[in-house]
């Protein structure tokens, strides 16, 4: 079983940068890659970014591209994304989850389908 935490969410004005920790239990370390969703009111989750199971690979949306930034620490089990520029459309709910990692993950992974494990996320509110 896997427990994922996220933490450091806040209300922040257009322009602020903001780190998002994940804390991650059970089987997980390096097996499998790590990604954060996202979820404003009123929409569905969306994928926000990706990292493999040894952080050598990164993909991101189109809509984070050159302002977020994932990583992750095995040796502590965490999961960090760092945004910069922060817009009001970035403001929602921020998940983390533990991609299934099949063969090929890389593939489909914006599908939240792809992932299994998902913590209770944390708030972001960016003021304009």
């Amino acid at each position: 079983q896997v427990q994922l935490v996220e933490s450091g969410g806040r209300l922040v004005q257009t322009g602020d940068s903001l780190r998002l920790s994940c804390a991650a239990s059970g089987r997980t370390g390096d097996d499998v890659p790590m990604g954060w969703f996202r979820q404003a009111p009123g929409k569905q989750r969306e994928f926000v970014a990706v990292i493999s199971q040894k952080g050598a690979l990164t993909y991101y949306s189109i809509a984070v591209q050159g302002r977020f930034t994932i990583s992750r620490d095995n040796a502590k089990d965490m999961v960090y994304l760092q945004m910069n520029s922060l817009k009001p459309e970035d403001t929602g709910a921020y998940y983390c989850a533990a991609n299934r990692g099949y063969t090929e993950w890389y593939k489909r992974r914006t599908a939240s389908s792809e992932y299994n494990y998902w913590g209770q996320g944390t708030q972001v509110t960016v003021s304009s």
